[in-house]
């Protein structure tokens, strides 16, 4: 497929369908702004609420669950139509989603799910985390072969889905390749800033000649580590490979540059299926599946990250 054709495919996907929630009153519980991927999904979820006529409640937790409790209480208590949940962390959250369906009120997850009875919310609409720790894995063994590779690894925020999940899939992708081994592993919390932390206490562990590979769970994670890679005076994506997952615009221009290889894109439009799903339900009382997968694919050098960085810089990210 020609690029051009590819990113007017991507936009297509995240403009708005035709409003048809007119009225309704939807609370929104967004984890923080810990990434850009993080802040381009708020901006894509208050753009499509707009379109069609919804009045959006927002709420930013911070990245503290006790917060997001308390912003669901308040959703509640005002009686909004539905809620649109981001859950910070996997657990903990029985209690606060039984006091939604006693009102009534249905709940969709966005991005991440919960360890929680899937009768407690009507559905979550989340990409196939496990797959992006899959594909960035198996692009590492496709790319060192048969020499040896001493990777690090930034995690995401310690007990969430994303974190768990990501972690797994790459485990799974590298299983057979015993050349590959995670000689360090340690959460960077989604941020940039930690990331940079805690590459530089890897760099200093290991130094940077023993770093085969850096395997971050996000891309913020990864564009932290590489400006310490820098500072250590070694080359990000030549002396030590770089692949996260995410697909922001800071990390297709680090591709582009030849400072990073490999991202896994993370559609930062969970609103819009979730929406849809609202619209249905609204409309006859049509209830969606538990899980609404959305796409991710695999970005290397051998796409003209340049051109995809100007098309993504205006989304929000």
């Amino acid at each position: 497929m020609k690029l051009k054709t590819a990113l007017l495919i991507s936009a297509m996907a995240l403009a708005p369908a035709i409003a048809s929630a007119a009225d309704k009153t939807v609370g929104f519980s967004q984890i923080g702004s810990e990434s850009g991927w993080r802040a381009a999904e708020t901006t894509v979820t208050k753009q499509q609420a707009e379109e069609r006529g919804i009045d959006l409640k927002f709420a930013d937790a911070q990245q503290k669950q006790e917060n997001q409790i308390k912003a669901l209480r308040s959703f509640i208590a005002q009686g909004v139509d539905a809620i649109l949940l981001a859950p910070v962390v996997a657990t903990g959250w029985d209690s606060v989603l039984e006091e939604a369906q006693d009102a009534e009120i249905p709940v969709i997850l966005l991005d991440r799910k919960v360890d929680a009875s899937d009768d407690l919310y009507m559905t979550a609409v989340t990409s196939d985390t496990v797959y992006e720790g899959e594909v960035a894995g198996k692009w590492l063994v496709d790319a060192v072969g048969s020499e040896e590779c001493r990777v690090v690894e930034l995690q995401g925020t310690t007990g969430s889905s994303p974190a768990i999940d990501r972690k797994a899939g790459f485990e799974k992708a590298i299983a057979d390749a015993p050349n590959i081994t995670i000689v360090r592993s340690q959460t960077g919390d989604f941020t940039r800033a930690q990331g940079k932390v805690v590459m530089e206490s890897f760099l200093k562990a290991e130094g940077a000649e023993n770093i085969c590979a850096l395997y971050a769970h996000n891309d913020d994670m990864a564009v932290g580590a590489i400006q310490a890679i820098k500072e250590a005076g070694a080359t990000p994506g030549d002396d030590i490979l770089v692949v996260a997952i995410d697909a922001v615009p800071d990390m297709h221009l680090a591709i582009a540059n030849g400072e990073a290889n490999a991202t896994v894109e993370l559609t930062p439009n969970m609103a819009g299926p979730a929406f849809d799903i609202l619209d249905a339900y609204w409309a006859d009382g049509t209830m969606p599946p538990k899980w609404v997968q959305t796409e991710s694919r695999l970005y290397t050098a051998d796409d003209d990250n340049q051109a995809i960085y100007e098309m993504k810089k205006g989304l929000g990210y």
